[in-house]
């Protein structure tokens, strides 16, 4: 659950710990999952009150920023975009910055949970599959 590391980290960890790599994908799923609902329901509400601290509006313009780049592909693919923008295993993507990008952009929540799970889940193959095969080669 820990933002830029998330599954990422935990799936790889949790095999390297000598967990079976398909209970170590569930845990590191559900575990990536657990924040997402909170953030897509209380980041405004966060936002609105640390925009208004003077030790605070820049973090939170910086992120809104760092959200509003992603704009591109959302308007363009549309939930695909969202769903690509968690899925794919690098740096600055994920569950939280899907939340992030899909509240910032006041997408709708039941369906922008859709999209986080479904990139998420992907995700978790993907690094499932580039860890397994890593440990199967070790």
């Amino acid at each position: 659950m820990v933002p830029v590391i998330e599954l990422r980290g935990a799936l790889p960890i949790g095999v390297g710990m000598g967990l079976p790599p398909l209970a170590a994908a569930a845990i590191s799923i559900l575990g990536n999952l657990v924040p997402i609902p909170f953030i897509l329901i209380l980041l405004q509400h966060i936002f609105n009150f640390l925009r208004d601290k003077k030790l605070t509006k820049k973090f939170v313009a910086w992120l809104e920023k760092k959200a509003e780049k992603n704009r591109t592909k959302i308007d363009k693919y549309g939930w695909l975009g969202l769903i690509l923008l968690v899925a794919i295993p690098l740096p600055g993507t994920g569950g939280w910055t899907g939340a992030l990008v899909a509240s910032c952009l006041k997408m709708k929540k039941k369906p922008a949970m859709a999209a986080i799970t479904a990139g998420v889940i992907i995700a978790g193959v993907i690094v499932l599959l580039i860890t397994y095969g890593v440990t199967a080669i070790i």
